[in-house]
């Protein structure tokens, strides 16, 4: 059974934004979540558990950007998810460049 037209995208922008933002954005957010992760637990725990998780994790966010009517809104959830889960890694960690 065919999708109904009035529920399906009209801009190819708009639609390229969706698969970007589910694809790019989901993935950052992921990642940014098990760096953050790995700041409070061990290493080794959340390699192992982000096989599973991390999909899980980017399968949502994927959908998600896809259900949303506004996908800026989306865009900014997940910069802004993505900074949040950003900090923690980044204040503990010390970049010595050649040193």
């Amino acid at each position: 059974m065919p999708a109904n037209k009035k529920y399906l995208t009209k801009s190819p922008w708009l639609r390229l934004s969706k698969i970007l933002a589910g694809t790019i954005g989901g993935y950052t957010v992921m990642i940014s979540f098990h760096l953050a992760l790995a700041t409070f637990l061990p290493k080794d725990a959340v390699v192992a558990t982000s096989f599973i998780l991390g999909y899980l994790m980017w399968a949502f966010l994927l959908l998600w950007a896809f259900v949303a009517k506004n996908v800026w809104r989306v865009w900014l959830t997940y910069l802004i998810l993505t900074i949040l889960f950003l900090i923690p890694y980044l204040s503990t960690t010390t970049f010595n460049y050649g040193s």
